[in-house]
């Protein structure tokens, strides 16, 4: 039965993001092809070299966690609450599927969202600037736990939202503040001694350096404590989203 109710969630919630795929996928590659020509090509031109890379180099992996970050929380808010807006998850709640298997299984529709604009981005720095990864390891792991902890973190959005209002206000005061000032544009050691400080404040600055990392072989921070925070979070995330669905918070009326 978990089998069958979690390969039917995954089926539901891949279907649902390939059928637009105009909307879901094409958005992030044009809004970060522009992120690459006026930033990248445009003013990258007269900056100078990061860490022996050229500034274009240094912008592609941060454009590219930051596409993951969007698309992998977008996905499982939406259709989150969409199946609560429509009663549709009360069906899943009544039936004998466990708690871990309903979160998993939306959680990797939005994983597999990320990756697949992931893919397409990468595609698309390429006709901008080669690439080459220094450790495959690291950057598969970066993105895959990125993409999963923003995922568990749209579901719990999604839990709390009563309004389809609500499931604009976490990305539009939260993660594109939290994104653009998390060192997708510039190495915090180019800051003043009080705002490096204040940017290791910020956890998308240990993913965005982490993932970076796996690209050019330098990040501004230890990729070890970025891959520790980075589990930390998805597993307390993780668990609080097991409890709040098992307490049927925000679903039981």
């Amino acid at each position: 039965m978990s089998t069958i109710s979690f390969l039917t969630i995954i089926r539901k919630e891949v279907t649902r993001w390939m059928r637009i795929w105009p909307q879901t996928l094409l958005p992030s590659v044009v809004t970060i092809s522009l992120y690459f020509l006026i930033f990248g090509a445009f003013i990258g031109s007269q900056i100078r070299d990061i860490n022996g890379f050229s500034y274009m180099e240094f912008i592609v992996p941060g454009l590219i966690m930051m596409a993951v970050i969007t698309n992998s929380y977008t996905n499982v808010v939406s259709s989150f609450f969409g199946s609560k807006f429509q009663r549709s998850i009360e069906e899943i709640l009544v039936s004998p599927t466990p708690t871990g298997v309903i979160i998993i299984g939306y959680c990797l529709g939005g994983i597999l969202r990320a990756l697949a604009v992931a893919v397409l981005v990468t595609i698309v720095s390429l006709l901008f600037v080669p690439m080459n990864a220094f450790s495959w390891p690291i950057i598969v792991l970066f993105v895959v736990l990125t993409s999963l902890l923003f995922s568990l973190a749209g579901l719990i959005n999604g839990v709390f939202a009563k309004k389809f209002d609500d499931v604009t206000i976490v990305p539009t005061f939260v993660l594109t503040p939290l994104t653009y000032l998390g060192g997708v544009f510039y190495s915090i050691a180019a800051l003043p001694a009080f705002w490096q400080t204040v940017s290791k404040f910020n956890p998308v600055l240990y993913l965005v350096n982490g993932f970076r990392y796996g690209f050019l072989g330098f990040s501004d921070v230890s990729v070890w404590i970025s891959l520790g925070a980075l589990t930390a979070f998805t597993l307390a995330l993780f668990i609080l989203a097991y409890r709040l669905i098992e307490r049927g918070v925000g679903l039981r009326e």
